[in-house]
């Protein structure tokens, strides 16, 4: 059994984003990059299930700059067994993505697609349901719980107010949510072994794909700043002011 794990690089969660003063986008510029959190969850939970003996192979792609390399190796280096990068300077949109990887399903005929539920920059969490739809494949989204069994997969999906199982047939793709796992850390010998682990580079006009962007991104700002609170004497204070004040009530 193949599983196939996207994987996007991201500006790191710990960094503090910051706008262009032109507002056309996020300034990259001297940021930190790393692997998006979801993806990572997706690469430890493909990578238990080979050492489960449920998978043979864990295929590792991303698209994007020279640059998604090392986000490929970090993969390489928690367990994957290899990688695919399609190299492109534009912009990639979900469906673009979505259309890439259904080229590569197409070529490696994985039988799990193992996705992050959203990347952390754009927050879309469109680009694994897109490509279930083009696969014409069964989805089971923002999975807590991922059993494997035959040509069957079990997952319980975080729902609101609770869990819900649902029971799919393989091939499919699963979107992985964050009480998935706790993914383990890189060591050093296997950081030392990625760097040998076979990885390919294409790019989208060899796989067919048009990723020319559908969307246009007019504006990008900061949310507006919080005002600082007040202190109330009582709540008769309170009521008055949200009353009279905020106008809530």
């Amino acid at each position: 059994m193949k599983i196939l794990v996207p994987v996007k690089r991201v500006v790191d969660y710990n960094v503090k984003v910051r706008v262009r003063p032109d507002q056309s986008d996020v300034d990259l510029a001297n940021v930190k990059m790393s692997m998006n959190p979801f993806d990572e969850i997706a690469v430890e939970e493909a990578v238990r299930l080979k050492e489960a003996g449920i998978a043979s192979e864990v295929i590792v792609f991303s698209a994007g700059v020279a640059q998604c390399q090392e986000t490929l190796r970090t993969a390489m280096a928690i367990g994957a067994d290899r990688g695919i990068l399609v190299q492109c300077d534009g912009e990639l949109q979900p469906l673009a993505v979505a259309n890439l990887l259904k080229a590569v399903c197409a070529k490696e005929q994985p039988q799990i697609v193992l996705c992050g539920k959203q990347a952390i920059d754009d927050d879309a969490n469109q680009t694994g349901q897109m490509l279930a739809g083009l696969m014409n494949w069964p989805q089971a989204t923002f999975a807590s719980k991922v059993v494997v069994s035959g040509q069957q997969a079990s997952v319980t999906r975080e729902i609101d107010g609770g869990l819900e199982t649902v029971e799919i047939p393989l091939p499919a793709v699963i979107t992985v949510d964050l009480r998935l796992n706790e993914p383990r850390y890189a060591t050093l010998p296997n950081i030392m072994k990625a760097k040998k682990k076979p990885l390919e580079t294409t790019n989208p006009q060899t796989l067919g794909v048009d990723v020319a962007a559908r969307l246009k991104t007019l504006r990008v700002s900061e949310p507006a700043k919080r005002t600082a609170g007040v202190r109330v004497a009582d709540a008769a204070d309170l009521v008055n002011k949200l009353k009279n004040e905020a106008k809530v009530i």
